[in-house]
């Protein structure tokens, strides 16, 4: 049976395989050997072949080489080089082409200490963690962005930290997640800041001063875990009361803002008024003692002429007495309409006729 199936079999003969019936002198040359090629480019290149002690060496001393060359790095004008032996830091080296021992003796990092990194506090993009990336569009996280004042009021801020690496090795060492620590440091800061103060600054005037104050915190924060970062901004991109008590802050601040003008208004009133009032009851205090001198002076006048009169009265008592009626009589008829008749007239009859005296007296006046 067996002898049957091979004289019947296609398989039978040398050439009669399933694989064709290709002889070993068509097989490709390499087939056997695969680095028969860079076999045959060391011989030729290698004194000897590459059979000698020598080849060997020049080999050794050519794989030496490169391995040595390997050590050459450069550090970008953006970078700070950090050179790390068996994993341990060693040095830095600023920008240019530097040296050191190959891997795996020393090995070197680059980071990037120019570039401004941003980390987005209060409010998160749809697509990413809320690192470095300004360009998406934003949402609010209440857990972060919620701060009590000092007030016990309660603010919504939303803020942005940009930040540089200062001190690479510090940077890659000191701390085991930067961006992280960097976002709880600048959590933390601000809500010390916002739980110091009052709402009503930090929703006015007082922005400038919260953020230059958690920049600061921020930054004596870092110092003191030696970061190596250094704080460039802290911006607070939105701040609000809840969105839940929004219309009702609106409307004290509106009640507010109403006094301060009502005050404002009174205060302009007062200044205006005040002064005009000082100013008149100056006047009449002034008025009233030139008043009095002018009395004080006129009486002891009157009372020094009092006093010659008398000596003259008790020296010639007719003369003086004629003296003061005529002078008495002028003063009092100098001011006074008068009409003066001829006790004379009409015959010594001692009637008179009638006459119209006021209107003669207002002819007389006109």
């Amino acid at each position: 049976m067996v002898n049957i199936i091979k004289n019947n079999s296609d398989w039978n003969g040398d050439n009669q395989n399933p694989w064709g019936g290709r002889s070993d002198r068509q097989r490709p040359s390499n087939f056997d050997n695969p680095f028969e090629g860079l076999q045959k480019l060391v011989k030729n290149f290698l004194p000897g072949g590459g059979r000698g002690w020598k080849g060997f060496a020049l080999l050794f001393l050519i794989l030496f080489s490169l391995w040595a060359l390997s050590g050459i790095y450069r550090v970008n004008a953006d970078e700070q080089g950090v050179v790390l032996r068996f994993g341990k830091f060693i040095s830095q080296t600023g920008p240019g082409l530097h040296y050191h021992l190959p891997w795996p003796i020393e090995s070197v990092q680059t980071p990037k200490v120019t570039i401004v990194n941003r980390i987005d506090i209060g409010m998160r993009g749809a697509q990413n963690t809320g690192f470095s990336n300004p360009n998406r569009s934003m949402r609010d996280v209440p857990e972060e962005s919620l701060m009590l004042t000092g007030d016990e009021n309660i603010v919504d801020i939303d803020f942005t930290v940009f930040w540089v690496i200062s001190d690479a090795s510090k940077f890659l060492f000191n701390i085991q997640y930067p961006e992280r620590t960097i976002k709880a440091i600048a959590e933390s800061a601000m809500r010390e800041v916002v739980g110091n103060s009052e709402i009503q600054p930090i929703l006015t005037g007082a922005r400038q001063r919260t953020e230059e104050s958690v920049r600061d915190l921020m930054q004596t924060t870092l110092n003191l875990y030696g970061a190596g970062v250094q704080v460039r901004e802290v911006k607070m991109q939105k701040v609000d009361p809840p969105s839940a008590v929004i219309d009702s802050f609106r409307d004290v601040q509106a009640a507010r803002a109403d006094q301060e003008r009502a005050r404002n208004e009174a205060n302009a009133y007062a200044n205006k008024v005040v002064p005009e009032a000082q100013g008149e009851s100056e006047k009449i205090r002034r008025d009233s003692e030139a008043y009095q001198s002018q009395t004080v002076a006129e009486a002891e006048g009157q009372a020094t002429r009092f006093v010659s009169i008398y000596s003259e009265y008790v020296e010639a008592k007719d003369v003086t007495r004629k003296r003061m009626f005529l002078e008495t009589m002028e003063k009092t008829f100098k001011e006074m309409n008068k009409v003066i008749i001829d006790g004379d007239a009409v015959g010594g009859q001692g009637v008179l006729p009638y006459l119209p005296l006021n209107e003669i007296r207002r002819k007389g006046d006109n």
